[in-house]
């Protein structure tokens, strides 16, 4: 496995843990030593529990001699960084043909070499191509073998996956690939063999999709507060639809991560240099990175259109819940704006501390949600970890000094919020919708009394 972050750690770990033997190649000397030192450089759940298991079991070490990896390896995965390319947005696949130049000197028999990395369309084969420039005497196969891993749950969703995509033109290679994923096709995981070229794109077709439906329902939710419907009864019912499905219908801040932002640009500009433009895919990128604005001025707003001088605590900075991962987060956009409209921020985030500060200077860290709530003008959900969910809206109130709440992953129920004296703004709910025969309805869609006044669970 040639690199050790996200991707490459977490898929060495789990391929360990089928009983493979794999040697995670890491170039960086930190993150080595942590990882030979039992320290685990990311966050993700369970994923320190799986590596101390197998390194001791003798099936997964880690080290920086690519040559002697390369010689003895049958299959080398290439997990390295294709970050988005500045000035065009283009994924930048120099670490992919870096990766490829130091392998070729040291291949001996018939190796597999497979793209793990998230790849624009044709880089197989311009891989393929590179290699034979290199070594034309070699004989090995080049692979795509793309990765659908949600930050946060990576370990499940390797385990238990919806599909292992396999882009593979060489039925040595085939073979070889079909006996890795043999322990999860006994569980009936499918494992689906196609084209190079199809499973590339397919990588980047799925994440341009999902989130194609973020920035929907977000646009919807906006609909939703100007018309007086609720967001989550609308995404509930149109969710419910099998053709459709109900992920990635939550409204937020607008999306983040190490995936969605440069795969969606990368698609896109993929497209156009194939004339080919996916002018949705397009639109998706924009209404995405407007969103991280408005949702500042949404902020702004809140506290009467002026934020001088007043201090505004903010829960959660990661770009999502249950990761440290900072890449593309809302807050990146929205922290600074509030900071140049002379706002002071106090924040707290469960895990995302040390990869923020040096992305966000200027904040007063804090230990826990209350401490961030101190002397605060205003409180902003921009993360949803479940420890939010389960924060004394009345003793949050206490701690601060004014009394606005906005919750922009709509993880309160707006009553609760009023009753304990917050002015509460969320996103795409109404603050009491009421049905045509006078029933009222939760934040949350379901129906709390009837128009008779009887309570419906």
């Amino acid at each position: 496995m040639i690199g050790a972050g996200y991707v490459g750690l977490v898929s060495a770990a789990c391929f360990s843990e089928f009983g493979w033997d794999v040697t995670c190649v890491e170039k960086d000397a930190s993150k080595l030593d942590k990882l030979n030192g039992g320290e685990i450089p990311i966050y993700e759940p369970g994923l320190d529990v799986l590596v101390e298991k197998n390194v001791r079991s003798g099936r997964l070490r880690f080290t920086s001699e690519l040559a002697e990896v390369a010689r003895e390896a049958d299959l080398i995965f290439l997990a390295v960084g294709t970050p988005m390319r500045r000035g065009d947005g283009y994924a930048d696949l120099s670490y992919v043909y870096q990766a490829v130049e130091e392998i070729a000197p040291h291949l001996t028999g018939f190796t597999v070499i497979t793209t793990k990395s998230t790849v624009p369309v044709g880089t197989s084969r311009e891989i393929e191509r590179r290699m034979r420039r290199l070594r034309p005497d070699a004989d090995f196969a080049i692979c795509s073998n793309p990765e659908f891993l949600r930050e946060g749950s990576a370990i499940q969703d390797f385990m238990h996956p919806d599909r292992v995509l396999v882009g593979v033109d060489d039925n040595r290679a085939r073979e070889v690939l079909d006996r890795l994923y043999e322990p999860l096709r006994l569980r009936s995981a499918p494992v689906m063999f196609v084209s190079r070229e199809s499973a590339e794109l397919a990588k980047y077709a799925a994440n341009a999709f999902l989130a194609m439906k973020i920035s929907f329902i977000n646009e919807i939710s906006d609909l939703c507060e100007e018309v007086g419907a609720n967001v989550q009864q609308v995404a509930s019912a149109i969710g419910s639809d099998r053709r459709i499905g109900d992920k990635f219908l939550h409204p937020g801040p607008g999306y983040g991560g190490s995936c969605f932002p440069k795969d969606v640009s990368a698609l896109a500009r993929t497209a156009r240099e194939a004339r080919s433009p996916l002018t949705l895919v397009e639109q998706v990128e924009k209404v995405n990175n407007e969103r991280k604005i408005a949702m500042a001025h949404r902020v702004i707003r809140a506290l009467g259109g002026d934020v001088v001088g007043k201090t505004v605590a903010v829960l959660g900075v990661t770009f999502k819940q249950n990761t440290d991962d900072m890449r593309d987060a809302p807050s990146l956009v929205i922290l600074p704006m509030l900071q140049e409209r002379g706002a002071t921020v106090r924040v707290y985030d469960p895990q995302g501390r040390h990869q923020a500060e040096p992305l966000l200077p200027g904040l007063v860290w804090c230990q826990s949600v209350l401490e961030a709530a101190e002397g605060a003008a205003a409180a902003v959900v921009l993360t949803e970890w479940n420890e939010f969910r389960a924060v004394s809206l009345p003793a949050l109130k206490e701690k601060m000094s004014g009394d606005v709440l906005v919750d922009l992953r709509n993880i309160y129920r707006a009553d609760l919020a009023r009753d304990a004296g917050f002015a509460y703004t969320s996103v795409g709910r109404p603050d009491k919708p009421r049905a045509d025969d006078g029933s009222t309805f939760g934040n949350d869609g379901i129906l709390i009394e009837g128009a008779d006044g009887t309570l419906t669970a």
